[in-house]
């Protein structure tokens, strides 16, 4: 990497570097100009210049009027063809992820940060766990144990001939069907073990800049081995030198060792899970029955499955991330022999179960109710643990900005919990719907299988519940914002100073402000989701566990409207999973391919993978692991080379990256760089969900330690927003919010209507181009400029 910059001796030309938002941007409209060339990068993230300035160092009097523009596209870090929507299926993974980095801010609390850590890794492994046993239970149970066990259900199915027990075949006896069952979650396991690690090739070991070990020394926090996040305004006076925050530690972008070790633990648990499903319903049958098997195999089978758990908790518990320096070491004994040895336990598992038996009949279901009921009241009381711990951080550091009293994280982790059962009930309810043809598993009359585990029947049945629940708060924040959207009518009237104003076109305003504030209650309407979640999981618990029967046959004998609601429910949850399975991978998909849609929801999206898979191996990637390094590396390589004046332009989810690299920049380099933020989710969405990471103290840091930062928002834009760093602690950074539209109705200079912008085209306003010139000049002296000349505006379109 390029040496630290040294204190400028010239100006030369100036760099603008641009970084879009979400949704991606093209090069071309970025930089407002169809010809341009690839100038470092490749297909996947590269930097842009116009064609025409692609030799602009060499002639700085050609740019006497603005910097030159580059243009960093990185949108195929997270979009690409349509079959990365798949990636969504795994979305309870990614969001248990988010809910690592949302803990409080700490200090010298380091037992209570490694004790948040190790509870999300444990709610993750738990979802590995409940994602293979949903497949299990679909493709042992429903499948090979109940329909190729029941002539009715087989006989309509040619292709589980095989596997029937009608045809009386090799591969009838319920062992063996388990056996081949196991292929399929045996194969999902590998498939996500094999995408987990081409991944983390891709993204985890891209290493980041070198690093002067002076200043890794002065990095203020131990990681979660020591996780600890920035300092508190009583240990960081202003008057201090700037200290590196989080994201500014060498190691943040490099989870190299951590991923590994946690892919090894969480293949090892799905491996486990579908062994313990084969050889588990072999040894309870040997322990059953005399058959010719002794049972004292199967003791120590279950034996050496209990260890092997024991080890993958031990290794998911014992160590977080390692931020404070490249930890290139990998635990080369942990990610090559656990998984090896539960694969193996696998295979012994298999051949065990297709040991011959011949009184061996399967009947009934799989006994998999305990193991559901276990996960999901595990998944209940680790929750509860995380909130306790969450808050005993809060209350250390109360700040008052931060999302649900510091139980954020734990009311995401609710949802991730949610997600994972949600799908593994209407997984199961819909397969069982549809091999029971006409009948309804679980009622009895007209069945040919006896369904899925009750539970999941009782999960797939609160779905509606939920969804009746909602409707109340949100039909009371659709009402809040009618009503303020009329009270800003004559606000809006009075900021245009219109003598005749148009009463259509103050309601449009109105209306656009108001609804962008409805993102500040996204966390007051999560809480109400995770609470509601809670109540009526435990409620589906209690339900199965105390009737054992599915909703519709528990209700039978008690009021008709009662036993209709309980039936529809059932039916109605299984079919809504089912349809929203379809719809979200039709959602996805377009989400991927179309940019419009992908402006919409984008923004979530990128929000998850933008944090480093610190809890869930499996979750999608982190494309900051690769976006980061790239600009740290230009903005340091550039400014080295020409020890010239640079600012780093982000929009949006580009402003996030901008920030995160200017953090990594060393020291000197950082002085010569300038910070120009809009549409920044920065606080308004980071800030407040993400509080150790973006909090105060790391945003009044970064302020401190960068040259120049300006940051520009609107009331319209419902992502960005103000960064709120006091005006006493140095030049004031927010400006806004800006009009708009830029003016109310047809005028000389505007004789059509102006559009309301929201979040897109910043740069579409007059006040982008002298922000970005005030910034430049604040960065050091001038070039003059030739007479009769004028500030240049940007060309360019980072928006996203």
């Amino acid at each position: 990497m390029p040496p630290a910059t040294q204190a400028p001796q010239s100006t030369g030309a100036a760099l603008e570097l641009l970084v879009h938002g979400v949704g991606g941007a093209t090069p071309q409209e970025m930089l407002g100009d169809p010809r341009t060339t690839r100038i470092t990068g490749d297909a996947t993230a590269a930097i842009y210049r116009r064609t025409e300035d692609v030799e602009a160092e060499q002639h700085p009097e050609r740019h006497r009027d603005g910097p030159v523009a580059e243009a960093y596209c990185w949108s195929n870090l997270t979009s690409g063809n349509g079959s990365r929507a798949l990636w969504l299926l795994l979305l309870p993974f990614m969001v248990v992820n988010l809910a690592h980095w949302m803990r409080p801010t700490a200090r010298s609390r380091t037992a209570s940060v490694r004790l948040y850590g190790m509870v999300v890794r444990l709610i993750a492994l738990s979802l590995t766990v409940l994602l293979t046993a949903a497949v299990c239970e679909v493709a042992l149970d429903l499948v090979a144990w109940q329909c190729a066990g029941a002539p009715e259900c087989s006989g309509q199915r040619s292709w589980l001939g095989f596997l029937s027990t009608e045809q009386g075949g090799w591969w009838s006896q319920p062992g063996r069907r388990l056996a081949v069952a196991a292929l399929v979650p045996t194969a999902l396991v590998g498939l996500l073990w094999y995408l987990s690690n081409r991944t983390w090739s891709a993204y985890e070991s891209q290493r980041p800049l070198s690093w002067d070990e002076s200043e890794v020394d002065r990095a203020h926090t131990p990681d979660e081995h020591e996780e600890d996040s920035a300092p508190t305004p009583e240990t960081a006076p202003s008057t201090a030198p700037p200290v590196r925050p989080a994201l500014g530690r060498p190691g943040f972008w490099y989870g190299r060792r951590l991923v590994a070790r946690l892919r090894a633990a969480h293949t090892a648990a799905g491996f486990l899970t579908v062994a313990a499903a084969v050889g588990g319903a072999a040894a309870r049958h040997d322990r059953s029955t005399d058959g010719p098997v002794p049972a004292v195999i199967g003791g120590l089978f279950e034996a050496a499955l209990a260890v092997c758990a024991l080890v993958v908790v031990a290794v998911v518990c014992r160590r977080g991330r390692s931020e404070r320096r490249l930890d290139n070491a990998l635990d080369r004994a942990v990610i090559t022999l656990l998984p090896g040895t539960a694969l193996a336990l696998l295979f012994v598992g298999t051949v065990y179960a297709a040991w011959a038996r011949p009184a061996w009949a399967s009947s009934g279901t799989l006994p998999g109710e305990t193991a559901f009921r276990v996960l999901v009241v595990g998944q209940g009381a680790l929750v509860v643990l995380l909130a306790v711990v969450a808050f005993s951080l809060y209350r250390r550091i109360p700040e008052p900005r931060t999302t649900l009293h510091g139980l954020g994280g734990p009311a995401v982790a609710m949802l991730a919990c949610a997600l994972g059962g949600v799908m593994t009930g209407g997984v199961a309810q819909r397969v069982a719907d549809w091999l029971d043809g006409s009948g309804t598993p679980g009622m009895g009359a007209g069945s040919t299988i006896e369904g899925p585990p009750v539970l999941l029947s009782w999960q797939a049945s609160v779905i509606p519940v939920l969804l009746l629940l909602l409707l109340a708060p949100l039909t009371w924040l659709a009402v809040r914002t009618v009503l303020r959207a009329r009270r800003l009518g004559p606000e809006v009237e009075a900021e245009y100073a219109q003598a005749r104003p148009d009463r259509a076109r103050t309601r449009r305003i109105a209306g656009t402000r108001a609804t962008a504030a409805l993102t500040d209650s996204a966390p007051w309407l999560v809480a109400l989701v995770s609470g509601a979640t809670l109540l009526l999981g435990a409620g589906a618990v209690a339900g199965s566990w105390l009737t054992g029967e599915v909703p519709g046959r528990a209700m039978d004998g008690t009021v008709p409207l009662v036993e209709s609601l309980a039936e529809a429910a059932q039916s109605t949850g299984s079919w809504m999973i089912g349809f929203g399975f379809v719809l979200f991978v039709t959602w996805g998909r377009r989400a991927y391919r179309d940019v419009s849609a992908r402006r919409t929801i984008g923004i979530l999206w990128d929000v998850g993978t933008f944090w480093p898979r610190a809890a869930h191996p499996f979750a999608p990637p982190c494309y900051a692991e690769r976006a980061v390094p790239d600009l740290s590396s230009r903005m340091s390589a550039w400014t080295a080379r020409t020890r010239g004046r640079l600012v780093i332009s982000g929009h949006s989810q580009g402003s996030v990256l901008a920030a995160a690299a200017v953090w990594q920049l060393p020291d000197a380099t950082r002085r010569r760089v300038a910070l120009l933020t809009y549409g920044s989710p920065i606080e308004r969405l980071y800030g407040r969900w993400f509080p150790a990471y973006f909090g105060p103290v790391p945003l009044d840091g970064l302020h401190r330690s960068v040259h120049c930062w300006r940051n520009l928002w609107r009331a319209t834009d419902p992502i960005g927003g103000p960064v709120r760093i006091e005006e006493s602690k140095g030049p004031e950074v927010d400006r806004g919010p800006l009009k708009d539209p830029l003016v109310y109705g047809r005028t000389p200079e505007h004789p059509l209507p102006e559009p309301i912008l929201g979040h897109s085209d910043y740069q579409a306003d007059p006040v982008f181009a002298v922000e970005r010139a005030a910034l430049l000049e604040r960065l050091g002296p001038v070039v003059p400029h030739q007479a009769g000349g004028e500030t240049q505006g940007s060309s360019g379109r980072s928006s996203g």
